[in-house]
């Protein structure tokens, strides 16, 4: 079988998730040092890592089904404009992506795994835009905080131009972060407080079934948080 449809078969049965883990960095230096940063809730070592897929209420809604991770909050990252209003956001004016910025409890879920979330649940190879959502604050972007997560990162990347798993270059910016500012309060939780509005039903519901299949082993008992 040729290499291309080979990890076009990973990528449908959902083992991709395995290929990605097993060819990291087990053996690569980027293990050397954890990613955890000395901080912890209520006893439990965390860390953070800031993701666009475009919308960051479909962002959102996957990310929070994940065990281990104990906060998603979306907001904007990666512009000039302090403190953006998302129509501001909205008209692609201030360098800002639609973000998440999660936190996570490292013994239960590592980068690896919420890297291996992040490149199949959106299309990493589209510029600027994901499905019927245009511009720049829609781009598929990694802001890593660290030099271990710019390595993952940029490893990954690398493996899976090269695997030929999609039929496009990717297009993902992995760029330092350097801010963060949390969106309006009617963003936050927006699926699972408004699961029947049209965008939901249509965009993220199916988004979410597939997701749900592939990363089952994955997910949390209580989605709705």
């Amino acid at each position: 079988m040729k290499a291309k449809a080979y990890f076009k078969q990973l990528w449908v049965s959902g083992s991709l998730l395995s290929f990605l883990l097993l060819s990291s960095c087990a053996e690569n230096k980027s293990q050397k040092k954890s990613l955890v940063e000395d901080r912890s809730i209520a006893g439990i070592t965390t860390d953070t890592a800031v993701f666009a897929t475009g919308c960051f209420w479909c962002t959102e809604a996957v990310f929070q089904r994940l065990n281990g991770v104990l906060k998603v909050i979306s907001g904007y990252s990666g512009g000039t404009v302090k403190n953006p209003t998302y129509e501001e956001v909205s008209n692609g004016t201030t360098g800002h992506a639609e973000v998440c910025k999660l936190i996570y409890d490292t013994s239960k879920i590592s980068y690896d795994d919420l890297l291996a979330v992040f490149w199949q649940t959106h299309d990493p190879t589209s510029l600027n835009k994901q499905g019927n959502d245009v511009g720049t604050q829609y781009r598929s972007a990694i802001f890593y905080k660290n030099a271990a997560q710019k390595e993952k990162a940029e490893y990954y990347k690398e493996q899976l131009n090269k695997s030929g798993a999609y039929d496009q270059p990717i297009v993902t910016e992995i760029v330092a972060y350097r801010n963060f500012y949390p969106a309006e309060d009617y963003h936050q939780n927006f699926y699972n407080n408004n699961n029947q509005q049209m965008y939901c039903r249509y965009v993220i519901m199916p988004k979410l079934e597939k997701f749900e299949k592939v990363f089952k082993d994955k997910l949390k008992n209580n989605i709705n948080r």
